[in-house]
């Protein structure tokens, strides 16, 4: 999970500030020490840990802060104020033109993952309303113009190609092609190579010489730490980049570069790719970031995956269901197919304020393996089966377990949970409705 490391040192620095009445400077002292050893081991560059941490202090050891009635969680504001500022602030959004179609011209290092991104931004826009077309102009890698046609077929967007024809023509052609389409957006796949050399950049040079594009973003690897930075640094000398997306953000623990790119280049972070699936493409918000980091979750992005993922229609008459106890285990493994669509689930729970770090001791109860298990059981058994539990005698569970690969005694434990997971979830609608807050999405709840 991004920032996991950084995450766990830096709640547990405040945890202790926050169980003192009063702070002084040596405490604040203290505290910085560790947060800027938190922060290198963390990667983030050297010069952007001393300037934040510099920056804290000063705010820290004002008086605002020190005569407060809670001055751990004043500091902790401070903290989160800075790295949201340090991470760019606010949300940047994407230019469109005024006259379509908008320009997008994507590139970086091979193995960041920029063809899969092109078409993950496309889909991202798509759903937004928005009419692309993605532009196959990496000519030299083998198979990458077959890898993006591909990846347009997923996600129902139309690719644009010319085959082995130079970049720089293809570019050209490509918003020809988009204006005769009616495409308002056009997202230009380019070469990459294993290292950034001279060739690479002028003819990275000649195809933005060529069609203007209104955004160049830099797809870059966040697992690679300070090198991100450094590949960034030099694109944008060079190119006079826009933006940065960052690709597999979800399995760098550390999390450096996010902190360190927009201090370093000027550059702000308008994505980040948070696993393969071609949904994985969040918008960057700093503030919701720094909220993260700081272990004080994220409601809106949740709320956000919830509203793109669950039908609310569904979700209405399921909740209806649950009042008049009608919830079936075949409702149930439709809610859960659902809420796995928003992504992993210990990432969804570490969203919520104060439930990431509890999470550490209970990881196997909500191991993913456990959910495919479950899906099995309720997979294996028949549609009238799914509908009425009582009728599921010894035999019918003997060949539901063959048949899900597990034993009886996980039937039979899947069952009782399920029933006593329908009586809690009846109460708590009861529960809500007598408080008048009937209507609306029910929680997602598992019976496990």
């Amino acid at each position: 999970m991004a920032f996991e490391g950084l995450s766990d040192r830096l709640q547990d620095i405040f945890k202790k500030l926050r169980g003192k009445g009063k702070i002084g400077e040596e405490d604040i002292k203290t505290a910085m020490r560790e947060v800027r050893l938190a922060l290198l081991e963390a990667d983030v560059n050297f010069k952007v840990v001393k300037d934040f941490v510099e920056r804290v202090r000063q705010r820290a050891i004002g008086q605002e802060v020190l005569q407060s009635l809670t001055p751990g969680q004043q500091i902790i504001k401070v903290v989160h104020d800075e790295m949201t500022a340090l991470m760019g602030g606010s949300e940047s959004k994407l230019t469109l033109a005024a006259k379509p179609p908008s320009i997008y011209m994507l590139v970086g290092l091979q193995g960041a993952g920029k063809t899969t991104t092109v078409a993950k931004l496309g889909r991202n826009l798509l759903r937004q309303g928005r009419r692309p077309v993605l532009v196959a102009g990496d000519i030299y890698r083998p198979a990458a113009i077959k890898q993006l046609q591909v990846l347009g077929e997923q996600v129902g967007i139309p690719v644009f190609s010319m085959g082995q024809s130079n970049p720089v023509d293809i570019a050209r052609a490509s918003l020809e092609y988009a204006r005769s389409q009616n495409r308002d957006i056009v997202i230009l796949d380019t070469a990459g190579r294993l290292h950034i050399n001279e060739e690479l950049m002028d003819e990275l040079k000649q195809i933005k010489s060529a069609i203007n594009p209104h955004e160049i973003l830099l797809v870059v690897d966040a697992m690679t730490g300070q090198d991100a930075v450094n590949v960034a640094e030099s694109f944008n000398r060079d190119l006079g980049l826009t933006g940065v997306i960052l690709t597999k953000l979800d399995g760098d623990t550390r999390g450096g570069a996010a902190l360190s790119v927009k201090a370093v280049t000027g550059c702000p972070i308008k994505y980040v790719g948070m696993g393969e699936k071609l949904d994985a493409l969040e918008t960057f918000f700093p503030d919701r970031m720094a909220s993260r980091i700081l272990g004080m979750g994220d409601i809106l992005s949740l709320v956000e995956k919830a509203q793109a993922n669950i039908d609310q229609e569904k979700a209405r008459e399921m909740e209806r269901k649950i009042r008049k106890q009608e919830f079936t285990l075949e409702d149930f493994l439709e809610q859960m197919q659902q809420v796995r669509s928003m992504g992993p689930l210990d990432e969804l729970l570490g969203m919520i304020p104060g439930i990431g770090k509890q999470m550490k001791g209970f990881k196997g109860e909500f191991d993913e393996r456990e959910i495919l298990r479950i899906e099995a059981i309720i997979k294996s058994m028949t549609l009238q089966e799914r509908r009425d539990t009582s009728i599921i005698n010894g035999s019918r569970k003997k060949r539901i377990a063959r048949g899900s690969g597990t034993k009886v005694q996980e039937v039979n434990r899947l069952l009782k949970q399920f029933e006593e997971s329908r009586k809690l979830m009846k109460q708590f609608a009861d529960l809500g409705g007598k408080k008048g807050k009937r209507g609306g999405m029910p929680p997602i709840r598992f019976p496990f």
